[in-house]
């Protein structure tokens, strides 16, 4: 993913998607999520141009984009690690795989490495408390996870 998203093919790559989901404002989450996902991510000029593009109000597109977690205004890693921190998980030693996790990642929640190769995220739930403590990379699950098996695992990701 490139950090440096806005260039001359974007907005035509937006236009295609507005043109093929409806330039209408009740579509507007279906494209945030489709530029989203062609862009990897939604920077400030993007949501500016779909507010345009949708005769919306730049602050409607604002505040959808700020309040689905969903969506995100700064570069993603290539792998995204969402580390569980609800009850179950935190009392199994949760937090002491997060801070594995920061250390061998290389970037502390809510951030991305430097490399571009891991963003890292703390998630309340995963929904898998009879097995935690839980992480998650991608659409992989780890369960019963131990600070010590964090690099191993990490390091299967290029």
């Amino acid at each position: 993913m490139a950090t440096d998203v806005i260039g001359s093919e974007t907005f035509p790559k937006i236009d295609a998607i507005v043109q093929a989901k409806g330039a209408e404002a009740d579509s507007l989450i279906e494209i945030l999520h489709a530029v989203q996902g062609e862009l990897g991510y939604l920077p400030q000029p993007v949501q500016e141009y779909v507010a345009d593009k949708l005769a919306l109000p730049a602050g409607t597109v604002e505040g959808v984009v700020s309040f689905y977690s969903f969506f995100t205004t700064v570069p993603r890693g290539r792998h995204i690690i969402k580390v569980c921190q609800g009850t179950a998980c935190y009392v199994r030693g949760g937090k002491r795989v997060l801070e594995a996790v920061e250390k061998h990642a290389g970037c502390g929640v809510g951030e991305t490495s430097e490399d571009m190769r891991f963003s890292l995220d703390v998630v309340r739930c995963i929904g898998a408390c009879g097995l935690a403590p839980v992480m998650t990379i991608g659409d992989d699950i780890y369960e019963r996870m131990k600070p010590s098996k964090v690099a191993e695992i990490l390091d299967r990701y290029e």
